[in-house]
């Protein structure tokens, strides 16, 4: 015979019970004492009868929120804050983590910017040597060979050289000159 464990065992209740009393808790934005002294959580605000120095939590940031043990007499209230802008930290509205990311971001992009400058002047001088060597070659007056479009092997005329010429000597000038290593 197969027995089945019971879904109402005394540990499983007390389980589900504490585990809706931390959701309960978590999802609760205000916290307060109670006449009798017992802890309400609550999303909604408490009643008006209930004094602030028994409001123990409400919505917002932390910082809002005034201490626990903060009376409702003025003169308790002013020492205190008196108290509390003295020992706050000075802001000079800066943040110096997002200036930090900043630097770094700016100082990433300069480096792409340098690789990629770097990486120009090299193919320019690359094709700054080509130029010249092909320059070289046609101005030794040897004959030369080009293959057409067919894969005909065809010998370059003077108005075919003249061309090529032309066409070398726009790219010394243009990758030879100045900004070429």
């Amino acid at each position: 015979m197969v027995q089945i464990p019971s879904f109402r065992s005394p540990a499983r209740i007390l389980l589900l019970v504490a585990s809706a009393l931390c959701c309960s808790a978590a999802l609760a934005q205000w916290q307060w004492l109670d006449g009798a002294g017992r802890k309400v959580f609550s999303d909604t605000p408490p009643p008006a009868s209930v004094p602030d120095k028994n409001i123990l939590k409400r919505p917002g940031p932390p910082s809002a929120q005034p201490p626990a043990n903060e009376t409702s007499a003025p003169a308790a209230t002013a020492s205190t804050s008196t108290t509390a802008t003295t020992a706050a930290p000075k802001l000079s509205g800066r943040d110096e983590q997002l200036e930090a990311r900043k630097k770094q971001a700016e100082a990433e992009e300069q480096a792409k910017k340098k690789a990629e400058e770097e990486k120009v002047a090299k193919v320019r001088q690359d094709n700054c040597e080509r130029a010249k060597r092909n320059k070289t070659t046609m101005d030794s007056g040897i004959r030369i060979a080009t293959t057409n479009a067919k894969g005909e092997r065809e010998i370059m005329d003077d108005k075919a050289r003249a061309a090529e010429n032309q066409r070398l000597n726009a790219i010394i000038q243009s990758d030879c000159g100045p900004g070429v290593q």
